[in-house]
């Protein structure tokens, strides 16, 4: 069956194996959801990520989800921005502050996908494709 909203998909995988209490949770793999699981990492959300085969052609994520002390999930909150029937882009100047600075958004550019504090650093806009706080 396919899928109309696959980064959709895998932040709601995200908060559900978080709520769950879940240590490790698998997606099915695409380059999107990789570079996306690339900038939580990166940003220190989530623990890690890796791919495996599944079976011949058919390729999962696993990903490992990260709590603070006392079984406190890293990610708060993860809201999808840009959907398919809406798409959000933003220019550099207009790029928003998730909870002034302490949050992130995710942003897919000409220059791949990248964090908001690395979209301003490189000066490219793009298409916000989700906030994490």
């Amino acid at each position: 069956m396919s899928m109309t909203d696959p980064v959709a998909d895998l932040l709601t995988r995200i908060r559900n194996g978080q709520m769950a209490k879940k240590s490790s949770i698998t997606s099915p793999a695409s380059k999107l959801r990789a570079n996306v699981l690339e900038v939580l990492k990166r940003e220190g959300y989530i623990r890690g990520f890796e791919a495996y085969e599944v079976r011949q052609g058919i390729n999962n994520l696993r990903i490992e989800l990260k709590y603070a002390e006392g079984g406190v999930p890293a990610i708060r909150e993860i809201t999808r921005i840009s959907k398919p029937g809406r798409r959000v882009y933003s220019k550099i100047k207009d790029l928003p502050q998730v909870y002034n600075g302490l949050g992130i958004a995710i942003l897919s550019t000409p220059r791949g996908v990248m964090s908001d504090h690395e979209a301003r650093q490189a000066n490219v806009g793009g298409e916000v494709l989700c906030r994490v706080f």
